[in-house]
């Protein structure tokens, strides 16, 4: 039985959350994973849109870089920020659906047994930069919709706009709650007052429209690509399918072994007139619906990281189906269960980051850059102000170099760009050693051409 004070057990949950997921990346990783290093590459030259992301990402990264500079712990930190305070916001959301907070507790401690609110949180990118607006579009919708207060649906217009500038998929989200709003105003159990979340979410998304005709929607392009649209082969509208649902349920695996730890079983009424369960239903079921839809439709395949987002309220939905079979008396049960999977996860993460040693982030990224600027200050008196190359290598130095350098991926439609004002190239050393204007060197696999004023 839960004695404890819940508000304490909930705020200790995510202290120890928030502590174990940076410190153990911090001293297990020599450098920053890929996807963060790449979005920090771009948040060095910001731009309203990136070939593969839209711009949020990068300028949440921008600003905490002011903060952390090239300090790895900070990013680490910044993730699970980002992780803890969607947990709040699904804590705050399931206030509406319980009476009792030790339901709230056990819909939100349900997510640590989800892969994705663990062992991938370390490595911030654009997935878990869309959680917090993905738990707080959810919790303003539903407040849009009970107490239709102009406010919330501001907020919702706002959080939603954040969430596409976020990341695309978001867009399944909307068109859940799209159906949801048309169910309402076919039983015209709502007025047309959340229309003023247009204003908000149109405001915040045209700079963004703006970039993308003026870059013939590259982002599209390049997250088509990456679900092998380009196969025209038939039984991918089979395989692809399938493959996506058997990864769902394996994900789901230890969620469930951790919910029947607390369960006596698992058969419960469904009411037909439940409208809260009814509401869960369709913002935890529709946007899978849709995805899957989407890959019997066009036979593309669906990345398993893609779903980051999708089952935050799992949690209150599974504990609302259930909480007439839920026994506090195997609290003690469903403690040791939790805990076994909330050491496990870490606990794996240092293992595989110690006795595998060549993973990106085991990439000498401080050393590289500490070489190159040595080189640097030997042969040029201005500091490197522009480092061009493809997001990994180049990155790599935009981060470490305490120059903060802009990156780029290539200068082909840059203009006023004085390449004596102190600029890097990497990449191709055989390619680059025949074009360098500059000063050549190699530091294993890439090449390094330096221009710079003596």
């Amino acid at each position: 039985m839960i004695k404890k004070n819940i508000n304490n057990l909930f705020i200790y949950f995510l202290a120890a959350h928030t502590l174990v997921w940076t410190i153990i990346p911090s001293i297990s990783n020599q450098n920053l994973p890929l996807d963060t290093i790449e979005h920090l590459a771009w948040a060095s030259n910001l731009d309203w849109g990136f070939e593969k992301h839209p711009p949020f990402v990068a300028f949440i990264l921008n600003i905490f870089y002011q903060i952390f500079s090239n300090q790895d712990w900070g990013y680490y930190f910044v993730s699970q920020i980002f992780v803890i305070f969607s947990f709040y916001v699904v804590w705050k959301f399931s206030e509406y659906f319980f009476n009792d907070k030790k339901y709230c507790l056990i819909s939100v401690l349900l997510l640590v047994a989800i892969y994705f609110y663990n062992f991938t949180t370390p490595e911030f990118n654009v997935n878990i930069c869309l959680l917090p607006f993905w738990a707080l579009t959810v919790l303003y919708f539903w407040k849009g919709i009970k107490e239709n207060k102009t406010s919330d649906w501001l907020l919702f217009g706002t959080f939603t706009a954040l969430g596409i500038l976020s990341k695309y998929i978001f867009i399944y989200l909307i068109g859940a709650k799209a159906l949801y709003l048309l169910y309402l105003i076919s039983k015209k159990k709502i007025n047309f007052k959340f229309l003023i979340s247009i204003l908000p979410f149109g405001i915040l998304i045209f700079p963004h429209l703006i970039w993308l005709t003026e870059n013939n929607f590259v982002t599209f392009s390049y997250g088509l690509s990456r679900t092998g649209l380009g196969d025209p082969n038939f039984f991918n509208h089979l395989k692809h399918p399938l493959i996506f649902v058997g990864k769902q349920l394996g994900i789901l695996v230890p969620f469930f072994i951790l919910l029947f730890s607390i369960v006596s079983n698992f058969k419960t009424k469904l009411l037909i007139n439940d409208k809260k369960l009814f509401f869960l239903l369709v913002i935890n079921l529709v946007p899978l619906i849709l995805v899957f839809l989407t890959s019997v439709i066009m036979g593309v395949k669906i990345r398993t990281m893609w779903m980051t987002p999708f089952y935050l309220f799992y949690g209150v939905l599974f504990v609302y189906l259930l909480k007439n079979n839920i026994k506090f008396k195997n609290f003690k049960k469903f403690s040791v269960t939790f805990l076994i999977l909330f050491i496990l996860s870490p606990v794996s993460y240092l293992y595989i980051s110690i006795s595998e040693t060549n993973k990106r982030t085991d990439y000498p990224g401080k050393e590289i850059a500490r070489l190159v600027q040595q080189r640097w200050d030997k042969n040029f008196l201005n500091e490197i102000s522009i480092v061009v190359g493809d997001e990994w290598f180049g990155g790599n130095l935009s981060y470490h170099l305490s120059s903060r350098p802009k990156w780029f991926r290539n200068l082909d439609n840059v203009k006023d760009i004085d390449l004596k004002g102190g600029v890097i190239y990497v990449g191709n050393p055989k390619v680059l050693k025949q074009i360098c204007p500059g000063i050549f060197g190699t530091i294993k696999p890439t090449g390094i051409c330096m221009i710079g004023s003596k």
